[in-house]
């Protein structure tokens, strides 16, 4: 009976997401090669009452690289992946599998440019996973990826079958790929108030949110993604049903003093929206608070 050979896998940035995917093929016995800027001799995940280790060493110098991978999880922030194009020289051949594990809508013409060959594949990543103080993270609910439903596709669902992180091949990609950028928008208000989920509580806080998020669902449209009118509720309603202590993201880049992934979240909407005619007052008064905050000066 013939055994099927696995892909060989490397994770380029291991933070919250990628501890997370690291630590679901660790768990099934698949130890990939973590790659990063800062030298560790391991990862630390908490899923609910049990605690993950993933062996390292993290790799910190892109030129000891020695093979090249058949799957390379790119998992640094939009804000760093320019910084991690050195990484993908290395790791990926002409038969590699990129899949980008990034915020927004953009990844493919952000990437691309550092794959030549073109077998870069974008994720949603659907999981809330937050760093810890002492370096670990701890996973907040079920791991879901969904990518789009094609044949380079199925190297990423090969790589994880079985794993606890679940991979959705999914028909039309665009619509979930902007429902997920609406709600990483409205999580824009977060950074700028420096707030958790417990917000939303406000009414005014709901309101206001509400009306960004029908702003944002206009693009979305124009974009050509099949969302319901309800989708912006549902994105509240999620909001408001997390744990009052519940973090994202940009929250935590914000209080760090870390650059915001502001414009592949938030920036995007003003700028789509201005090719389709459509207006975005909200958007323009939010985009220019986060860049202030992110980018300064002052």
């Amino acid at each position: 009976m013939k055994t099927e050979t696995l892909p060989t896998v490397a994770v380029v940035g291991p933070g919250a997401i990628g501890t997370t995917i690291a630590a679901a093929l660790r768990d099934v016995g698949r130890t990939p090669m973590l790659c990063g800027r800062t030298s560790r001799e391991h990862l630390t995940l908490h899923d609910g009452e049990r605690t993950l280790t993933i062996p390292g060493p993290v790799h910190t110098h892109p030129a000891k690289v020695e093979h090249r991978v058949d799957l390379v999880l790119l998992a640094v922030k939009a804000t760093q992946t320019h910084a991690a194009k050195d990484w993908l020289a290395a790791l990926a051949g002409p038969h590699t599998v990129v899949c980008v594990l990034q915020n927004g809508v953009e990844q493919l013409e952000t990437v691309t440019q550092y794959v030549p060959d073109g077998r870069t594949i974008p994720a949603v990543v659907w999981f809330p996973a937050q760093a810890q103080a002492d370096g670990s993270v701890r996973l907040r609910g079920d791991a879901r990826l969904s990518v789009p439903d094609t044949p380079d596709s199925c190297v990423i669902a090969q790589a994880l079958q079985g794993t606890f992180c679940s991979v959705e091949l999914a028909a039309d990609f665009r619509s979930l790929a902007w429902r997920k950028l609406l709600q990483n928008a409205a999580a824009g208000l977060m950074a700028l108030t420096q707030r958790r989920s417990g917000m939303f509580a406000r009414s005014d806080i709901a309101r206001l949110t509400l009306d960004y998020l029908q702003e944002c669902l206009a693009v979305a449209r124009a974009e050509g993604a099949e969302l319901r009118d309800e989708v912006p509720q549902a994105i509240l309603d999620k909001f408001q049903a997390a744990p009052a202590d519940m973090g994202t993201s940009i929250l935590t880049d914000r209080m760090a003093d870390r650059p915001l992934e502001w414009e592949v979240r938030n920036g995007v909407i003003s700028r789509r929206g201005r090719i389709h005619g459509i207006a975005t007052p909200i958007s323009d008064v939010l985009v220019p608070l986060l860049a202030a905050a992110s980018d300064g000066p002052g």
